[in-house]
């Protein structure tokens, strides 16, 4: 499904309401790489196409000319602002997969700011994932399975631990969804069984609030 006036375009899932996930992604690539694995019957993808618009600062107008928001919009069903129903969503579940890296993060902490914005109910319900991709994997001689660390400060902690057993090790950064091995991918960012995520709340809104808000622009 492609939208007016934008490259955007939304992979959609062949059913839509209960059981079903709309996931949002940072660009192409990554679009690419997680529509390839995901669900098609119950999950869908939709690409941002650049760094979203920072809800808080930016005028009503800008906010609703937005072509990022308005896909949005137009792929949950349910409206915006004070016009938002969150019974007529398309998709039970929004999920936030970003890339692991600081990018991937302000990504994200943009992403929140616009549903508290716009789509508050979405945390009072609980409907807004954050998905942990692996930052950096641990191939461990005489190990078959790798370990993964999820941020920065893990992976010295895991890497700290290897060494005072006195093992051997190898490690590789991921900078992007598309870098990661598509098993790994699979199993961590995208089944909904297996991966790594976390229900976001208005406390964490306002955490990025906190540091990437600001009064209106004119």
């Amino acid at each position: 499904m492609y939208f007016k006036n934008t490259p955007i375009k939304l992979a959609d899932s062949r059913t839509h309401g209960a059981g079903t996930e709309l996931f949002i992604v940072e660009g192409d690539s990554a679009a690419s790489a997680v529509t390839a694995l995901r669900n098609g019957q119950c999950q869908a993808v939709l690409p941002m196409q650049g760094k979203p618009l920072n809800a808080l600062k930016a005028t009503a107008a800008k906010v609703s000319a937005y072509p990022l928001f308005n896909a949005l919009e137009s792929s949950l069903g349910a409206g915006a602002g004070e016009h938002f129903n969150i019974n007529t969503m398309r998709f039970e579940r929004i999920v936030l997969l970003f890339d692991p890296d600081a990018d991937g993060i302000h990504s994200g902490a943009l992403m929140l700011m616009y549903f508290y914005k716009r789509m508050r109910p979405l945390f009072e319900a609980g409907k807004i994932l954050m998905v942990h991709p692996p930052w950096l994997q641990f191939t461990i001689a005489g190990r078959t399975e790798p370990l993964y660390a999820y941020a920065e400060a893990q992976g010295r902690d895991v890497a700290e631990q290897l060494r005072a057993q006195g093992m051997d090790f190898q490690t590789l950064r991921y900078r992007g969804l598309a870098g990661i091995d598509r098993d790994i991918l699979l199993s961590a960012c995208i089944t909904p069984e297996t991966r790594v995520t976390r229900t976001m709340g208005l406390k964490d809104a306002e955490a990025a609030i906190a540091v990437f808000g600001g009064g209106l622009e004119g």
